[in-house]
C-alpha cells in the first residue's frame, strides 16, 4: 500500500493571524480552507499527517534576518485552530527553514513508510521550498498544490514554485 503523508509547514498563529508577529498578509489565511479540506481529506483517507512548527528560542540567530517571531510555547507558535492536530498525529519542532534541519522528520517519514508527499503551509519561498528540497534530495514524489501555500511576496511565491517544480520535481497542482 502506498503511504503519502500531508506535510503542513507552519500553518501557525504569528504567520497566519494578522496579530502574528510575522504575518504573511492576506494570502495565508485564504490558503487555510483549502488545507484544512486537505487535512480531513487525508484523516479520513487514514493517511498520515506531519506538522512542522516554528518554534524558535527567544534569541534565535534568525531574528538577525526576521522580527522575533514563533517563539517555543508562546501563542505565535502554535498550530491554528482550525487545523489542531488529532491524536496521534505528529508534530515536529523546528528551528530552521528546513523540515529537515535538526528534527527527526527523515525518521518519521522511514516510520511511517512514506512513499510520497503533498506539501502546504507557508512560505513558499522560505520553509515550503526547503522542505520539498529535503523530501527531493531523499526520493520523494512531492506534490505542492499552489491552493494550499502562500508567502510574503508573490514574486518570490512564483519563483519558489518555479524553482521546485524545474529543481526538485516537484508537481505543482
Amino acid at each position: 500500500m502506498k503511504t503519502h503523508v500531508l506535510i503542513i509547514v507552519d500553518m501557525l498563529n504569528d504567520f497566519i493571524d494578522p496579530n502574528g508577529a510575522l504575518y504573511c498578509g492576506d494570502t495565508a489565511p485564504r490558503i487555510v480552507p483549502y488545507v484544512k479540506q486537505r487535512l480531513e481529506s487525508q484523516r479520513s483517507n487514514g493517511q498520515p499527517v506531519i506538522f512542522l512548527q516554528d518554534a524558535h528560542d527567544p534569541d534565535d540567530a534568525e531574528f538577525a534576518k526576521f522580527p522575533p517571531h514563533c517563539i517555543a510555547g508562546t501563542w505565535g507558535s502554535e498550530i491554528i485552530a482550525d487545523l489542531s492536530p488529532h491524536g496521534g498525529e505528529t508534530i515536529i519542532s523546528k528551528k530552521r527553514y528546513s523540515g529537515f534541519y535538526g528534527t527527526d522528520l527523515e525518521g518519521q517519514l522511514q516510520r511511517i513508510g512514506a512513499t510520497a508527499a503533498e506539501v502546504v503551509g507557508v512560505c513558499t519561498s522560505i520553509c515550503v521550498m526547503d522542505t520539498v528540497g529535503g523530501l527531493a534530495n531523499r526520493d520523494y514524489p512531492v506534490v505542492v498544490p499552489e491552493a494550499g501555500v502562500a508567502d510574503f511576496d508573490p514574486e518570490m511565491h512564483h519563483f519558489a514554485l518555479k524553482r521546485m517544480a524545474q529543481l526538485y520535481g516537484a508537481q505543482i497542482r
